[in-house]
């Protein structure tokens, strides 16, 4: 069976202001998200394979959380590390803003680690939750090492850390070397301009260093995109949402998930519904509001434009 490597950071978070009516919650965060999305909407034969430390002090909650888990691989299960887990308070300013303060020291994979858990994976799926997942020097490591696709969200990559936990914007060191790291990057608006205030240049960048597609999303404006030459348009079928399982650690009223907005599309490329390289079409995408604030789904509107040497295109 095809199997799909998750790496990323199990986070327990403390959430206010997202429903300003509401009393502050707690909850499963980070890559529970892109977990529970992938796990809604791979097709039968795929399994999940989670790549994920988990500190000692709530390794047995992550246990039970992967347990729900359909498409959980046999064996699945998290690494257990001595440091406590990482934990994010969250205060929400607004629907799309948020300040965010972390605690905790999961720590980071190293290739010696890392590159005998990978050898028999078809693809990878890698999310920059805490931002400390993986040095460059082990996403190169990965790179040569791993032949298969790699989807990478760079998210907390441009978060940078002060003493108190808090986390700030900042731009992201040695970019071109991070992007020829991955097949597929993903990055938000503000997150693109601490790296250029012109998109020609970041996408002129991100191709040079071998990037087949890079996704920026826009809020409420949608996704703008630039795939490399040699994608297609194709048009594949719609999503339906995912199912959003309850938390075995938190009150059922507590707890929802929502997939992150790159799950469907790395669903329906690990599917054979997107071919993968070098043969990757370029799809538009339209989001979809869902019911978690600050979450999205993004679902496959139509097909792109024909072809061009560098494909272009911003959907909502």
């Amino acid at each position: 069976m095809p199997r799909v490597g998750i790496i990323g950071s199990l986070v327990w978070d403390l959430i206010y202001g997202r429903d300003p009516l509401a009393p502050p919650v707690e909850e499963w965060g980070g890559i529970a998200y892109a977990l529970a999305g992938l796990d809604a909407s791979l097709p039968p034969e795929w399994e999940i394979v989670p790549l994920i430390k988990v500190g000692r002090d709530l390794s047995g909650q992550a246990q039970d959380l992967l347990r729900g888990l359909s498409r959980l691989a046999p064996g699945g299960r998290c690494v257990e590390v001595t440091a406590p887990n990482n934990r994010v308070v969250l205060h929400y300013q607004s629907t799309e803003r948020r300040c965010e303060r972390m605690a905790g020291g999961v720590p980071g994979w190293t290739w010696a680690e890392l590159g005998p858990m990978v050898r028999d994976l078809d693809a990878i799926y890698l999310n920059f939750i805490s931002g400390f997942e993986l040095c460059l020097g082990t996403a190169q490591a990965l790179r040569q090492g791993f032949k298969g696709p790699i989807y990478a969200d760079l998210h907390s990559l441009f978060l940078g850390m002060q003493q108190d936990g808090f986390r700030v914007l900042r731009p992201l060191p040695d970019a071109p070397s991070w992007f020829g790291c991955f097949d597929l990057l993903q990055l938000n608006e503000d997150e693109m301009h601490q790296l250029t205030p012109d998109p020609l240049v970041l996408a002129a960048q991100a191709l040079e260093a071998g990037v087949s597609m890079l996704a920026v999303t826009l809020g409420p404006r949608g996704v703008a995109y630039v795939a490399a030459p040699g994608w297609r348009g194709s048009g594949p079928p719609r999503l339906p949402a995912p199912p959003l399982p309850r938390s075995p650690c938190a009150p059922p009223s507590s707890r929802r998930l929502t997939p992150r907005p790159s799950t469907p599309l790395v669903a329906e490329m690990y599917s054979g519904r997107l071919p993968l390289p070098g043969s990757w079409p370029v799809t538009r995408w339209r989001r979809r509001s869902v019911t978690r604030r600050g979450s999205l789904l993004a679902t496959p509107a139509s097909a792109a434009p024909p072809a061009s040497p560098v494909t272009f295109g911003v959907s909502w």
